[in-house]
């Protein structure tokens, strides 16, 4: 079947990489946080946490971002973020790397198809002492010192390689990872669905929305109801994020991952709001960023921003640690 096939493509094209000098490494080290299937699992969020504690470190940390879905695409390395100053429109960013440069003061972007190429502009032109590389477990070329891969409890076990199901490898690919970062799970469930999948470390973590932050009308309140617009992975989640904090949610509106919107689009929506009798619409950070060029909305629009609770930050500090001390 094609997902069989698919599959074995997958782990050929690992082992092929996993040969002695087959990737390319770069000067300082690199901390990778991927995920095993397509969509959200909370990995931005992580990265986002992770490089503001080497901030906090006093570190320069670079994000290497593949850009996926930007507008303007180009052959070499954009600067998203100097770590002082943002450089780069969504359109030459992408979507994630505009909101992690907005996220991380202190932290330099760059957005790259290769990533070695990225990592070099960010040590030679921006000082950076380490590389948080983003959707980083499958982008083999580049060599990393840590690979932490997240994702949703239980899911692996039920899930199937594409296109049958979510996964861009085989579960057998965890093995390879260092840890194991599990949503939804305990740190003693997450580090039992370590185990069994052959990863060192487990921990747990929990996703959580924050308060709203308002672009347009004024501030939501949860005596009126909200419409949901959503472009990103897994819509649903945020959504029941939304319900489970107290938010009437009346109506959802869904697009592709990366959707770019438009004015039909925004025409649409705010028909809905309309009829829902809704204070206006409620979105992700991602999404909000797509919705900037666009100029004044034709209805009153929030933000919740989405970030990951680990009661076991420790752990995930300690590894990175070891791993600065080890390549200094």
């Amino acid at each position: 079947m094609l997902h069989t096939l698919y599959g074995r493509l997958a782990l050929t094209r690992r082992a092929w990489y996993e040969r002695p000098g087959a990737r390319r490494r770069l000067s300082r080290p690199v901390i990778s946080v991927g995920n095993l299937s397509v969509g959200g699992t909370g990995k931005t969020p992580l990265v986002a946490a992770i490089a503001s504690w080497l901030v906090a470190m006093g570190e320069r940390p670079a994000i290497l971002s593949r850009g996926y879905a930007r507008a303007v695409t180009t052959r070499a390395a954009t600067v998203v973020s100097d770590g002082r100053r943002v450089l780069a429109d969504v359109a030459h960013a992408g979507d994630e790397p505009l909101m992690l440069a907005r996220a991380v003061p202190g932290a330099a972007v760059v957005v790259c198809a290769e990533r070695y190429a990225a990592g070099v502009v960010a040590e030679t032109t921006l000082g950076a002492t380490v590389h948080v590389l983003d959707d980083g477990f499958q982008h083999l070329p580049l060599a990393r010192d840590l690979d932490i891969v997240v994702t949703a409890a239980g899911t692996l076990a039920t899930d199937a390689v594409l296109p049958k199901g979510r996964l861009r490898e085989p579960v057998a690919a965890l093995a390879r990872a260092s840890m194991l970062v599990v949503v939804g799970a305990d740190d003693a469930a997450a580090a039992a669905e370590a185990r069994a999948y052959g990863v060192p470390i487990g921990v747990g973590a929990t996703r959580r929305l924050g308060a709203p932050v308002t672009l347009q009308g004024a501030p939501p309140s949860r005596d009126r109801a909200l419409v949901a617009m959503a472009g990103i992975g897994q819509p649903a989640q945020f959504v029941a994020g939304l319900s489970a904090d107290g938010w009437q949610v009346r109506d959802t509106c869904v697009y592709p991952d990366h959707h770019w919107y438009t004015p039909a689009d925004l025409a649409a929506v705010a028909r809905r709001v309309a009829a829902a009798d809704a204070w206006g619409v409620a979105t992700t950070d991602k999404d909000a960023v797509r919705l900037e060029p666009l100029g004044p909305l034709p209805m009153a629009v929030a933000r919740w921003p989405l970030t990951l609770d680990l009661p076991r930050w420790d752990v995930v500090t300690a590894a990175i640690r070891q791993v600065l001390g080890g390549r200094a």
